[in-house]
Protein backbone atom coordinates (compact mmCIF):
# COMPACT_ATOMS: atom_id res chain seq x y z
CA UNK A 1 0.00 0.00 0.00
CA UNK A 2 1.13 3.61 -0.93
CA UNK A 3 1.91 5.15 2.78
CA UNK A 4 0.98 8.21 1.78
CA UNK A 5 -2.93 9.23 0.64
CA UNK A 6 -4.20 10.54 -2.19
CA UNK A 7 -7.35 12.92 -1.85
CA UNK A 8 -8.85 14.27 -4.84
CA UNK A 9 -11.62 16.58 -5.25
CA UNK A 10 -13.83 16.54 -8.49
CA UNK A 11 -15.56 19.40 -8.90
CA UNK A 12 -18.31 18.08 -11.56
CA UNK A 13 -20.06 20.82 -13.42
CA UNK A 14 -20.18 23.02 -10.40
CA UNK A 15 -17.98 26.95 -9.45
CA UNK A 16 -17.83 30.42 -10.79
CA UNK A 17 -14.36 32.20 -10.98
CA UNK A 18 -15.50 34.00 -7.65
CA UNK A 19 -16.34 30.71 -5.91
CA UNK A 20 -13.27 29.04 -7.29
CA UNK A 21 -11.05 31.30 -5.87
CA UNK A 22 -12.38 31.25 -2.67
CA UNK A 23 -12.33 27.49 -2.51
CA UNK A 24 -8.96 27.59 -3.05
CA UNK A 25 -7.61 30.52 -1.26
CA UNK A 26 -9.46 28.06 2.22
CA UNK A 27 -7.42 25.38 0.83
CA UNK A 28 -4.31 26.26 0.35
CA UNK A 29 -4.81 28.69 3.76
CA UNK A 30 -5.13 25.28 5.78
CA UNK A 31 -2.46 23.52 4.44
CA UNK A 32 0.39 22.04 4.28
CA UNK A 33 -1.53 18.03 4.56
CA UNK A 34 0.24 14.83 5.24
CA UNK A 35 -1.51 13.55 2.21
CA UNK A 36 -1.71 14.78 -1.25
CA UNK A 37 -4.04 16.52 -2.54
CA UNK A 38 -5.82 17.06 -6.20
CA UNK A 39 -8.29 18.92 -7.22
CA UNK A 40 -10.50 17.97 -10.63
CA UNK A 41 -12.03 21.80 -11.80
CA UNK A 42 -14.39 21.71 -14.81
CA UNK A 43 -12.16 22.75 -18.12
CA UNK A 44 -12.77 26.30 -19.09
CA UNK A 45 -11.39 26.82 -15.16
CA UNK A 46 -8.01 24.54 -15.77
CA UNK A 47 -5.83 27.90 -16.58
CA UNK A 48 -6.88 29.73 -13.32
CA UNK A 49 -6.97 27.17 -11.10
CA UNK A 50 -3.11 26.21 -12.53
CA UNK A 51 -1.79 29.81 -11.69
CA UNK A 52 -3.48 29.91 -8.30
CA UNK A 53 -1.99 26.71 -7.06
CA UNK A 54 1.36 27.26 -8.59
CA UNK A 55 3.96 26.66 -5.89
CA UNK A 56 1.76 25.29 -3.72
CA UNK A 57 2.10 21.35 -2.77
CA UNK A 58 -2.07 21.10 -4.05
CA UNK A 59 -2.26 19.53 -7.50
CA UNK A 60 -4.34 19.92 -10.30
CA UNK A 61 -6.41 17.05 -12.76
CA UNK A 62 -8.91 17.25 -15.11
CA UNK A 63 -12.22 15.57 -15.16
CA UNK A 64 -11.97 13.32 -18.44
CA UNK A 65 -9.84 13.56 -21.97
CA UNK A 66 -10.90 11.94 -25.11
CA UNK A 67 -9.56 9.09 -26.04
CA UNK A 68 -7.90 10.60 -29.69
CA UNK A 69 -4.86 12.54 -30.83
CA UNK A 70 -5.83 16.40 -31.66
CA UNK A 71 -7.62 16.28 -34.32
CA UNK A 72 -11.21 16.63 -35.62
CA UNK A 73 -13.08 15.77 -32.61
CA UNK A 74 -15.10 18.42 -32.19
CA UNK A 75 -15.97 19.54 -28.72
CA UNK A 76 -13.26 16.93 -26.74
CA UNK A 77 -9.72 18.33 -24.91
CA UNK A 78 -7.04 16.24 -25.85
CA UNK A 79 -4.74 14.56 -23.17
CA UNK A 80 -1.51 16.36 -24.58
CA UNK A 81 -3.48 19.55 -24.30
CA UNK A 82 -4.41 18.87 -20.23
CA UNK A 83 -0.89 18.23 -19.82
CA UNK A 84 0.85 21.70 -21.15
CA UNK A 85 -2.32 23.52 -18.87
CA UNK A 86 -0.58 22.02 -15.83
CA UNK A 87 -2.77 18.70 -14.80
CA UNK A 88 -1.03 15.78 -12.92
CA UNK A 89 -4.35 13.78 -13.26
CA UNK A 90 -7.06 12.85 -15.60
CA UNK A 91 -10.48 10.95 -13.86
CA UNK A 92 -11.49 8.58 -16.48
CA UNK A 93 -14.55 6.12 -16.36
CA UNK A 94 -16.43 8.05 -13.79
CA UNK A 95 -20.20 6.49 -13.69
CA UNK A 96 -21.72 9.90 -14.86
CA UNK A 97 -19.74 9.41 -18.00
CA UNK A 98 -20.57 5.80 -18.23
CA UNK A 99 -24.11 6.40 -17.62
CA UNK A 100 -24.91 9.63 -19.07
CA UNK A 101 -22.15 9.79 -22.16
CA UNK A 102 -22.47 5.91 -23.08
CA UNK A 103 -19.00 4.96 -22.25
CA UNK A 104 -17.87 1.64 -22.71
CA UNK A 105 -15.34 -0.64 -20.60
CA UNK A 106 -12.93 -0.02 -23.79
CA UNK A 107 -13.05 3.51 -24.29
CA UNK A 108 -12.47 3.91 -20.18
CA UNK A 109 -9.35 2.09 -21.22
CA UNK A 110 -8.44 3.95 -23.79
CA UNK A 111 -8.69 7.14 -22.32
CA UNK A 112 -6.61 5.88 -19.66
CA UNK A 113 -3.86 4.39 -22.03
CA UNK A 114 -3.47 7.86 -23.84
CA UNK A 115 -2.89 10.23 -20.30
CA UNK A 116 -0.36 8.03 -19.58
CA UNK A 117 1.06 8.64 -23.26
CA UNK A 118 1.16 11.85 -22.36
CA UNK A 119 2.31 12.05 -18.79
CA UNK A 120 -0.83 12.01 -17.18
CA UNK A 121 -2.12 9.80 -14.12
CA UNK A 122 -5.25 8.58 -14.83
CA UNK A 123 -7.92 7.83 -11.85
CA UNK A 124 -9.75 5.40 -13.40
CA UNK A 125 -13.53 5.01 -11.82
CA UNK A 126 -15.22 1.65 -11.74
CA UNK A 127 -18.31 0.54 -9.71
CA UNK A 128 -22.11 -0.78 -9.62
CA UNK A 129 -25.32 -0.14 -9.61
CA UNK A 130 -27.83 -0.62 -6.90
CA UNK A 131 -29.27 -3.39 -8.86
CA UNK A 132 -26.28 -5.18 -9.59
CA UNK A 133 -25.05 -4.89 -5.85
CA UNK A 134 -28.23 -6.26 -4.99
CA UNK A 135 -28.53 -9.27 -7.22
CA UNK A 136 -24.58 -10.03 -5.67
CA UNK A 137 -22.77 -9.15 -9.10
CA UNK A 138 -20.45 -6.20 -7.27
CA UNK A 139 -17.43 -8.67 -7.52
CA UNK A 140 -18.19 -9.44 -11.31
CA UNK A 141 -18.74 -5.67 -12.44
CA UNK A 142 -15.85 -4.11 -10.97
CA UNK A 143 -13.93 -6.69 -11.89
CA UNK A 144 -14.38 -6.64 -15.65
CA UNK A 145 -14.46 -2.81 -15.36
CA UNK A 146 -10.93 -3.06 -14.72
CA UNK A 147 -9.91 -6.12 -16.52
CA UNK A 148 -10.50 -4.37 -19.85
CA UNK A 149 -8.35 -1.40 -18.99
CA UNK A 150 -5.47 -3.64 -17.11
CA UNK A 151 -5.31 -5.54 -20.52
CA UNK A 152 -5.06 -2.67 -22.66
CA UNK A 153 -2.38 -0.61 -20.21
CA UNK A 154 -0.63 -3.73 -20.02
CA UNK A 155 2.49 -3.67 -18.02
CA UNK A 156 1.78 0.01 -17.60
CA UNK A 157 -0.99 -0.56 -15.32
CA UNK A 158 0.67 0.22 -12.06
CA UNK A 159 0.80 3.47 -13.04
CA UNK A 160 -2.72 4.33 -12.94
CA UNK A 161 -4.95 5.10 -10.02
CA UNK A 162 -8.12 2.70 -9.27
CA UNK A 163 -11.44 4.46 -7.99
CA UNK A 164 -14.38 2.63 -6.30
CA UNK A 165 -17.69 4.28 -6.51
CA UNK A 166 -20.52 2.32 -5.70
CA UNK A 167 -22.45 4.35 -8.09
CA UNK A 168 -25.59 3.69 -5.47
CA UNK A 169 -23.62 6.14 -3.28
CA UNK A 170 -22.94 8.67 -5.58
CA UNK A 171 -24.40 11.99 -4.37
CA UNK A 172 -27.37 10.37 -2.38
CA UNK A 173 -25.87 10.57 0.37
CA UNK A 174 -25.69 7.05 0.80
CA UNK A 175 -22.20 5.62 1.77
CA UNK A 176 -20.29 2.18 1.54
CA UNK A 177 -19.94 1.17 4.94
CA UNK A 178 -15.78 0.78 5.30
CA UNK A 179 -16.06 -3.32 5.60
CA UNK A 180 -18.60 -2.79 2.37
CA UNK A 181 -15.92 -0.91 1.04
CA UNK A 182 -12.59 -2.31 1.94
CA UNK A 183 -14.16 -5.66 0.30
CA UNK A 184 -14.39 -4.34 -2.96
CA UNK A 185 -11.09 -2.79 -2.47
CA UNK A 186 -9.56 -5.80 -1.18
CA UNK A 187 -11.13 -7.74 -4.48
CA UNK A 188 -9.25 -5.07 -6.84
CA UNK A 189 -6.16 -5.39 -5.12
CA UNK A 190 -5.48 -9.31 -5.90
CA UNK A 191 -7.16 -8.76 -9.25
CA UNK A 192 -4.28 -5.82 -9.65
CA UNK A 193 -1.05 -7.90 -7.65
CA UNK A 194 -2.53 -10.85 -10.85
CA UNK A 195 -1.49 -8.22 -13.16
CA UNK A 196 1.42 -6.33 -11.42
CA UNK A 197 4.13 -7.02 -9.41
CA UNK A 198 3.64 -3.25 -7.71
CA UNK A 199 -0.22 -4.00 -7.02
CA UNK A 200 0.68 -3.58 -3.27
CA UNK A 201 1.98 0.63 -4.18
CA UNK A 202 -0.66 1.24 -6.25
CA UNK A 203 -3.25 3.69 -4.82
CA UNK A 204 -6.86 2.46 -4.71
CA UNK A 205 -9.54 5.41 -3.82
CA UNK A 206 -12.71 5.24 -2.23
CA UNK A 207 -15.48 7.71 -3.68
CA UNK A 208 -19.28 8.12 -2.95
CA UNK A 209 -20.99 10.55 -0.75
CA UNK A 210 -17.54 10.71 1.83
CA UNK A 211 -17.87 13.44 4.11
CA UNK A 212 -15.48 14.57 7.37
CA UNK A 213 -17.56 12.22 9.64
CA UNK A 214 -16.74 9.45 8.11
CA UNK A 215 -14.03 9.60 6.12
CA UNK A 216 -11.40 8.57 8.75
CA UNK A 217 -12.70 5.33 9.28
CA UNK A 218 -13.29 5.23 5.70
CA UNK A 219 -9.20 5.79 5.26
CA UNK A 220 -8.05 3.83 7.78
CA UNK A 221 -9.55 0.45 6.11
CA UNK A 222 -6.26 -1.66 4.57
CA UNK A 223 -6.94 -1.42 0.71
CA UNK A 224 -7.94 2.31 1.03
CA UNK A 225 -5.30 4.85 -0.24
CA UNK A 226 -7.72 7.58 -0.23
CA UNK A 227 -10.81 9.49 -1.80
CA UNK A 228 -12.60 11.02 -5.10
CA UNK A 229 -14.50 13.45 -3.13
CA UNK A 230 -17.81 14.69 -5.30
CA UNK A 231 -19.95 17.48 -3.40
CA UNK A 232 -18.11 17.47 0.21
CA UNK A 233 -15.06 18.90 -1.90
CA UNK A 234 -16.87 22.68 -2.98
CA UNK A 235 -16.70 23.49 0.59
CA UNK A 236 -13.03 24.13 2.10
CA UNK A 237 -14.22 23.33 5.06
CA UNK A 238 -15.51 19.92 4.81
CA UNK A 239 -12.73 19.06 2.02
CA UNK A 240 -10.03 20.19 4.44
CA UNK A 241 -11.65 18.12 7.40
CA UNK A 242 -11.42 14.88 4.90
CA UNK A 243 -7.82 15.69 3.65
CA UNK A 244 -6.98 15.80 7.53
CA UNK A 245 -8.49 12.42 7.69
CA UNK A 246 -6.13 10.75 5.36
CA UNK A 247 -3.58 11.95 7.38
Amino acid sequence: MNSRKLVVGNWKMNGSRAANAELLAGLMAAGPFGAEVAVCPPFPYLTEVSVALAGSTLAVGAQDCSAHEPGAYTGEVAAVMLREFGCRYVIVGHSERRAFHGESDQLVADKAKIALAHGLTPIVCVGETLAQRESGDTEAVVKRQLSVVVHTLAHCCAEMVVAYEPVWAIGTGRTATPQQAQVVHAVLRTQLAAATPKAAAMRLLYGGSVKADNAAELFSQPDIDGGLIGGASLKAKDFVAIVRAAG
